[in-house]
């Protein structure tokens, strides 16, 4: 919106404060300033409040706004009086206020920091998180024009403003004067703060997920009258999955007569339907969809499934219609999944929702899949019923314009049906808040996620996103720190979640291998070894070995204690006519089930060579299977994963059922589910009743949905226990377990984070590197900031204890002599030039020179072999004590961050790409980790009989630079090249700096929906 000539030509409308933000319930809003223009909604919205919120805002009976009421309310100059309102289609439905005040609270301008606050929420839409999210972006605003702290006078009566002042996780002071309680908070974010806050976006965002995924009702808008077509092929979809809730087919073009189609109520538009619709899938063309969405906003539709193409896939302006899209769905409080979508899948018994084109719907299973890809969805969706496997969920986003693979996070995170999270992205949105969530969720749930377009320049079309300049190598490093299983392939993808969901975690890396193939055996054990593991030599029960054998043979294995997991490999049976014998593959699952019966806490893979139906029964449950829960808890006191988004039945012996028979007797006990922390957590003050109403009932389908099933419930397929995974080949096969391996070692060491030493508070000069700082940028004419040189570098890592071995200037040779003299003899000469900088392979630097005429000498053989000195820049150096020459950098993303990076120096380790990545702040675990990651590590443990080097000092300069560069965000890259580490200390050779004004960070701030 743009400000009125009557508001003040000195503040501009701040458009930066309108922000989408996702409400308790699910459902979205607007956050914008109130301008002029307002009047009218305001006083409207006035009136809906009920008498009781009125006195409480005003302490006083006040039916209605007088003029000058109107007119204070709604002109603010967005500096010291500032109003901000929640709206959904377009009318207010909240406000917030703040008034700039003096110590005697009267009003007044800056210098003074303190205002006063005020909200007022309508009664119908209390309870939905509306005062919560207001102070938060009220609070932002607060900061941003120098206020510092809050004041509120609120009745004692008033609990539920009391309660979101009080739960808002802000320093506050309380006290009783004159008949009301006097409220000051300091505004500055606390960790609970942010941890409330973070925690309520969790919530609000999975619920947004979980209403498209498990509506009471559906309307397919844009269903064909004649079979065939989108629509028509999704109402089929919906039929034939029975949908347990009510359906609905909608078209304009449809005849007045026409009651029913495909045995469902048939309507011209939402209008005609008697009840609330919840979710609209929209199959027309795009010129329509504007039409459509139009109709779902005004009559209640909470969520979209958007299948219609012709948006920002075909370019500028499709992009533009898609942004419209998405703007005219969130003013009516609705998210979308799509445009371009493939649809979307909820297997839950008590939901069995088939929204897409998939003509049929997966097993029942314990694996959530979201795609950006639908023609991935359909391999994957393809790919794992082949292998017998089932989903909780599925989301085929298609342009991801809303919904994204965050969101699915933050479902995933919460729901008791999903035990493994998939993901197939071909781009980050926000890449920060994706490693925060990925985390958090790893830390109950494998996460595992293929990167496609993981090339610069190759974003798929349709997605705009940050742009990003860290190489692919670094978003996999990253992503490993936050626990993400990350594979290449969406066969690998499969083949780690079809393990992670049927079996529990490894202890370690040993690895038994048994079967009745010695070459199968061996090639298993040479995959093993490739992928670092701990294999034992292989058990040969030879090609005579019965599935008696193979079930001993197991069970011993299992029971073993010198081993982690269990790989089996089985060739076919020969019989004397020299032909496979038909029937063994079910005879020996059965063994093989009767084997992990025992509830054994160690996974088993199978590989097989075309063993007709061994990978279908060992897909099936063995119904004298005991629950085998994992055995790797959670990370200590992480986030709660609550239970109360289950969209299906806890998990248990399923209905019987001709579809159950197909897939296996059922288990006879239930599945434990991965280890969470219990609610009630400290960072969660939102356990009790809600602020402004009680708290939200079960996400279950609304009332009214049929008594009975329109189909038999979808089998359980193979993600429980008893059902061991199988693999064409050894190297998939140790390529799962691998990757399981990993994940369970990170989720021990994530159930005791590391630490930051306090040790580095005594040695760290903050405040003195914050005025260099502010001192050098106010000096730098480019407002992209400017290089520090080397004695600004070498002045500002001082202050935090990096110490920068000087460099003295040699124009010519006496001054390189008067240099060497002033340092002392051995010194280095090296030449600084841009392009021959830490080159020693081009002869730019010699070392070791002892005395002045050896200077000399090298002063003229560098001078003659290079070039001018006024082209080559030498300087003299004091030589540093032997040691391995490492390099150790940092830099901040503007998508992703602050990242810290360490590799060997010299060429070999830049052509293979050996560095590795951690996120700023890093601990003390994730030094250790840095140092020991890459290929060359050994080099500094005592490679081949030479010393090793100190470590511990290394460790600590990464410590360091990550506590400048988290510190400071101005200080935008850092580079110390070389740092040579000897057996007992190390020196910083070289140092550059830049600094800049700092990013925006999108992973701070208000809650707020992004815009692509």
């Amino acid at each position: 919106m743009e400000p009125t000539p009557e508001q003040s030509p000195h503040h501009a409308y701040p458009d930066h404060w309108e922000a989408d933000v996702v409400l308790r319930d699910g459902g979205t809003a607007r956050i914008r300033p109130i301008t002029t223009d307002d009047a009218e909604r305001l006083v409207s919205f006035y009136e809906q409040v009920s008498d009781e919120s009125k006195y409480y805002r005003f302490f006083a009976p006040y039916p209605r706004l007088s003029d000058r009421d109107v007119h204070r309310f709604t002109h603010h100059d967005y500096v010291d009086r500032v109003g901000l309102a929640v709206t959904i289609g377009g009318e207010f439905i909240g406000t917030v206020r703040y008034d700039r005040i003096n110590d005697q609270g009267r009003p007044a301008s800056a210098p003074a920091d303190e205002a006063e606050v005020a909200f007022l929420v309508q009664d119908a839409h209390q309870g939905r998180g509306v005062a919560s999210a207001l102070l938060e972006h009220i609070a932002a605003v607060a900061r941003e024009r120098g206020i510092r702290r809050f004041a509120a006078e609120v009745l004692p009566a008033n609990n539920k403003m009391i309660k979101v002042f009080r739960d808002g996780g802000y320093t506050q002071r309380r006290s009783f004067e004159d008949g009301s309680v006097h409220l000051t908070l300091d505004l500055e974010p606390t960790e609970k703060s942010l941890a409330v806050q973070r925690g309520r976006e969790q919530r609000a965002e999975a619920r947004s997920v979980q209403r498209l995924l498990a509506p009471g009702s559906v309307a397919v808008i844009g269903t064909g009258r004649t079979p065939g077509g989108v629509g028509r092929t999704v109402l089929r979809n919906l039929l034939a999955s029975g949908y347990t809730g009510r359906t609905y087919a909608v078209n304009r073009a449809f005849d007045e007569g026409l009651a029913t189609l495909d045995g469902v109520p048939a309507h011209r538009s939402l209008g005609e339907i008697d009840e609330q619709v919840d979710l609209a899938v929209i199959a027309v063309p795009a010129h329509r969809v504007p039409e459509a969405v139009a109709d779902c906003g005004e009559h209640g539709v909470q969520g979209l499934v958007v299948l219609s193409a012709g948006y920002a896939e075909r370019g500028a302006e499709g992009r533009e219609l898609q942004r419209e899209l998405v703007r005219q769905a969130r003013s009516y409080g609705m998210r979308i999944i799509g445009p371009n979508a493939f649809g979307i899948i909820n297997t839950a018994e008590s939901v069995r929702l088939n929204a897409s084109l998939a003509p049929e719907s997966p097993a029942r299973g314990r694996i959530g899949l979201f795609t950006q890809s639908g023609a991935i969805g359909i391999a994957l969706l393809s790919g794992l019923h082949r292998r017998g496997a089932g989903l909780s969920s599925f989301i085929s986003a298609g342009n991801r314009a809303d919904v994204s693979g965050n969101d699915f996070l933050q479902y995933s995170f919460e729901d008791a049906d999903t035990d493994v999270a998939l993901l197939y992205l071909e781009s980050l949105g926000n890449p920060r808040k994706f490693n925060r969530l990925a985390r958090r969720t790893a830390a109950v749930k494998p996460v595992v996620v293929v990167k496609g377009a993981r090339h610069s320049g190759s974003t798929p079309p349709g997605h705009a996103v940050p742009v990003s300049r860290i190489p692919d190598a670094t978003v996999s490093a990253l992503m490993r720190q936050a626990g993400v299983i990350r594979v290449d392939t969406v066969t690998e993808m499969v083949d780690a979640g079809l393990l992670l969901a049927g079996q529990p975690l490894p202890a370690g890396p040993r690895v038994a291998i048994l079967g009745n193939s010695e070459s199968l055996g061996l090639l298993t054990y040479d995959a093993c070894l490739a992928e670092g593991l701990r294999p034992r030599p292989p058990i040969d029960l030879t090609t005579a070995a019965s599935p008696q054998d193979f079930r001993d043979a197991l069970a011993e294995a299992l029971a073993d204690g010198t081993c982690d997991a269990v790989i089996v490999t089985a060739i076919p049976w020969v019989g004397e006519n020299g032909e496979a014998e038909t029937g063994d593959g079910q005879v020996l699952a059965a063994a093989l089930h009767k084997a992990v019966a025992g509830g054994s806490a160690k996974p088993v893979a199978v590989v097989h060579v075309e063993i007709g139906g061994l990978a279908e029964a060992l897909a099936a449950a063995s119904s004298t299977a005991a629950p085998r829960p994992r055995t790797v808890t959670p990370a200590a006191d992480p986030p709660r994963a609550a239970t109360t988004l289950s969209t299906g039945p806890a998990r248990g012996p399923a209905p019987s059922s001709p579809a159950d028979t197909e897939a296996g007797p059922a288990p006879e006990a239930p599945i434990t589910p991965p280890a969470s922390p219990g609610p009630g957590s400290p960072a969660d003050p939102e356990t009790g009743p809600a602020p402004e109403a009680p708290t939200t009932p079960p996400m279950r389908p609304g009332p009214g949905s049929p008594a009975e099933p329109k189909t038999s419930p979808a089998p359980e397929a193979a993600t429980g226990p008893g059902r061991i995974p199988a693999y064409p080949a050894a190297e998939r096969a140790v390529r799962a377990l691998a990757e399981a391996v990993k994940y369970a070692q990170w989720r021990r060491q994530a159930a005791v984070p590391g630490k930051i030493p306090e040790f580095l508070d005594d040695t760290i000069d903050e405040p003195g590197a914050a005025a260099l700082i502010e001192a050098q940028l106010a000096t730098a004419p480019d407002p992209r900031g400017r290089p520090l040189t080397h004695d600004e570098a070498r002045e500002l890592l001082g202050r935090y204890g990096i110490a920068v071995r000087p460099t003295l200037p040699a124009p010519d040779p006496e001054a390189a002599v008067a240099a060497a003299t002033r340092l002392g003899y051995p010194v280095a000469l090296k030449t600084t030039a841009p392009h021959l900088r830490h080159r020693a392979d081009l002869g730019g630097v010699r070392l070791d020179i002892a005395d002045e005429e050896a200077l000399r000498r090298a002063y003229g053989e560098l001078t003659d072999l290079l070039g001018k000195p006024a082209e080559l820049l030498p300087v003299v150096q004091a030589m540093a004590p032997r040691g391995v020459d490492t390099v150790v950098r940092a830099s901040i993303d503007a998508a992703a961050g602050a990242v810290l990076s360490f590799g060997l120096a010299g060429a070999p380790s830049e052509l293979l790409g050996d560095t590795a990545h951690r996120l700023v702040p890093a601990t003390d675990r994730d030094a250790a980790e840095l140092i020991r990651s890459i290929r060359a590590a050994p080099v500094l443990f005592g490679w081949r009989g030479s010393a090793p080097v100190d470590t511990a000092a290394l460790e600590e300069l990464l410590l360091r630079l990550s506590r400048l560069v988290d510190d400071h965000p101005e200080v935008v890259s850092v580079a110390l090249e070389p740092v040579v580490v000897a057996p007992h200390g190390l020196t910083v050779l070289g140092a550059s700096v830049r600094l800049a004004p700092p990013p925006a960070r999108s992973d701070l701030g208000p809650r707020r929906l992004p815009n692509y």
